[in-house]
């Protein structure tokens, strides 16, 4: 039997393929031969395109690092592709298991990794996600997985999917966002220290006017008889100096308070969102779980909303900064709005680090007080200055178990707080606290 091209009856060369037997006499002897010979080119066509296409799948899959699989959820029969194997660094053509899968990712993602497995059991559509690998030589993998469910004729679950090695990107990402804060960094510290040569050449001038003018009026008013015309002079000069360190100190505050910005009336819990998912990267880079319990009702402020947006900001980061070394417990932030007492807002982020000492709570907020390595101590102050801006105040205190919670409460606008009047005078509003 073989395959071989041959001209077919109308002069096209196709593939056939030749089966021949012998006929033999009664001694055994070869008498002729007789055969069948098969039009196969349809077949070896299609085989032909369907190597191709596999070599071009798997081509494009060793090229964009991505695997893909099959796993029959009733029996738990899983097959690799060549490249996921080679990603998890399987032997290829070995029957894979849930057990091999578990051993190679990262113990800090098994949780996220059997949650999944509950979800995919249980029909779920909708499975995308990142874990890590630790593989045998100690290096880590990121991953990143999309599947999907689907049954077969028979009713049986089969989840499909993709799995893509992103590591380069994350560690691109890490070495980018290290560079950013750094840059970030220098940039604070160059700034400062600008500022600070700006203030002293300010306020030196005046100060050294004021140190000299005083000690030559305390020698006219000890002369003997005391010179009380020329020290009146001199007093006034020293009065004219502190105007001018005075004034330096007012055009510094109103540099800071920032008088040009624009009051809008904001809808608080949409700024956090728009928060939330700046962060949500970095927070999960610093292995955060962040817990969004925002009212239900609609809670309008009056304000700058990128000022207002920068205290959140400020809160979610120095939550994740004070949850950096702990390890034995979730690092989970909760970050809750609700209506406050007298037609106010209350937005409180709580988080489950190392907390605070009592006789720090009222510190935390001055200027240049920090309890973290390498902190400037400026984002409370500045946050403090915002929400005082707009009628509000901020504190942090402890919680009961374990981490610190910061809250800030800033009125409602005028148009909320008749809504809410209103609302609650036909008894068609209900007031919330999540």
């Amino acid at each position: 039997m073989s395959a071989k091209p041959g001209r077919r009856f109308d002069g096209e060369y196709r593939w056939f393929l030749f089966r021949t037997n012998p006929l033999r006499d009664k001694s055994g002897v070869t008498v002729k031969w007789y055969g069948t010979n098969t039009d196969i080119d349809d077949r070896k066509r299609a085989e032909v395109k369907l190597r191709r296409s596999e070599a071009f799948l798997a081509k494009g899959q060793r090229l964009s690092a991505t695997g893909s699989f099959s796993w029959r959820v009733d029996t738990d029969d899983i097959v690799f592709s060549e490249e996921l194997s080679r990603i998890f660094a399987f032997e290829p053509d070995v029957p894979v298991t849930l057990e091999q899968i578990g051993g190679r990712v990262h113990p800090e993602d098994i949780a996220l990794l059997s949650k999944k497995i509950d979800q995919a059991r249980a029909g779920s559509n909708d499975l995308d996600y990142e874990i890590r690998l630790r593989m045998p030589d100690d290096s880590i993998k990121y991953l990143r997985t999309v599947a999907y469910g689907n049954e077969d004729p028979s009713g049986r679950l089969e989840i499909i999917g993709a799995t893509q090695d992103v590591t380069e990107r994350r560690l691109s990402e890490e070495a980018l966002g290290k560079a950013r804060s750094e840059l970030a960094r220098v940039a604070r510290v160059t700034s400062l220290g600008a500022l600070t040569a700006s203030i002293a050449h300010e306020i030196n001038q005046p100060l050294a006017g004021i140190i000299t003018n005083t000690g030559t009026c305390l020698r006219l008013l000890a002369a003997d008889p005391p010179n009380i015309d020329d020290a009146r002079e001199i007093a006034r000069h020293i009065v004219r100096d502190g105007n001018r360190a005075s004034d330096v100190i007012k055009r510094l505050r109103a540099l800071f308070a920032k008088k040009s910005s624009t009051s809008e009336s904001i809808d608080l819990n949409e700024a956090v969102r728009e928060v939330i998912t700046l962060t949500s990267s970095d927070l999960q880079a610093n292995r955060v779980i962040l817990r969004d319990e925002l009212s239900t009702d609609v809670l309008n402020v009056d304000g700058d909303r990128v000022q207002l947006q920068q205290v959140v900001l400020n809160l979610l980061q120095n939550a994740s900064d004070a949850m950096n070394g702990i390890d034995d417990r979730p690092r989970q932030i909760v970050i809750k709005t609700q209506r406050d007492e007298g037609n106010r807002v209350l937005l409180t982020v709580q988080d489950a680090g190392v907390g605070i000492a009592p006789q720090e709570a009222d510190k935390l907020f001055e200027a240049f007080y920090t309890t973290k390595n390498g902190g400037m101590g400026i984002g409370l102050s500045v946050s403090r200055s915002i929400v005082e801006s707009l009628r509000g105040r901020i504190w942090a205190s402890s919680n009961e178990g374990p981490g610190a919670t910061f809250s800030f409460s800033i009125p409602c606008t005028a148009e909320a707080t008749a809504g809410l009047d209103t609302a609650n005078e036909t008894g068609h509003a209900t007031v919330t606290n999540v």
